[in-house]
């Protein structure tokens, strides 16, 4: 994929969203940035200006070093916050008030962060914390706690998540 292709990969999938496309290519931008220590010094500026502009003034907490897959959707991004351990697969939905990251064990250590298959929908004001997997295809309902993984093809809501239903069937998918 091309710089130009890879900049602008969450373009279509956040179709009307004027913030969520300015967000995810400045993330995009920075991630190119990273890549290689001679473009971090040229483009420091950028780089604090992102930090800066993205996470002080909108209240989006996207790190450099996340892994994120192709169409990345963000809906109303404010309060927005994803440790950068964490691995979002492609297709994946972010909205409003969404936290992703580890917690802290008793001993001061940490536990590892969620990874999180591809089409996989997060409602509005989800905790996703600890080293949880998150299955393809599953929608996490608005408010919802995960602390444990969460199979492919499912609904999860409440607190603690628990899947509400398996969307499959033995004929397949439905």
């Amino acid at each position: 994929m091309n710089v130009f292709a890879y900049l602008f990969q969450d373009w279509k999938a956040n179709r009307k969203n004027i913030k969520g496309q300015m967000v995810l290519f400045m993330f995009r931008l920075v991630q190119v940035i990273n890549r290689w220590m001679l473009l971090k010094v040229i483009f420091f500026l950028y780089l604090m200006f992102y930090r800066f502009f993205v996470e002080w003034v909108l209240g989006i907490e996207l790190p450099r070093k996340l892994t994120a897959g192709k169409n990345l959707i963000i809906y109303h991004g404010q309060a927005l916050v994803v440790n950068q351990g964490v691995v979002l697969g492609d297709n994946c939905v972010l909205r409003n008030s969404v936290t992703i990251g580890h917690k802290k064990l008793a001993d001061g250590t940490f536990t590892g962060c969620p990874r999180i298959g591809n089409n996989v929908d997060i409602g509005a004001n989800v905790c996703i914390i600890g080293d949880v997997v998150i299955g393809d295809n599953v929608i996490i309902g608005a408010g919802a706690v995960v602390i444990k993984d969460i199979p492919a093809n499912s609904i999860a809501v409440g607190n603690p998540a628990r899947v509400l239903e398996n969307k499959t069937t033995d004929a397949g998918i439905l």
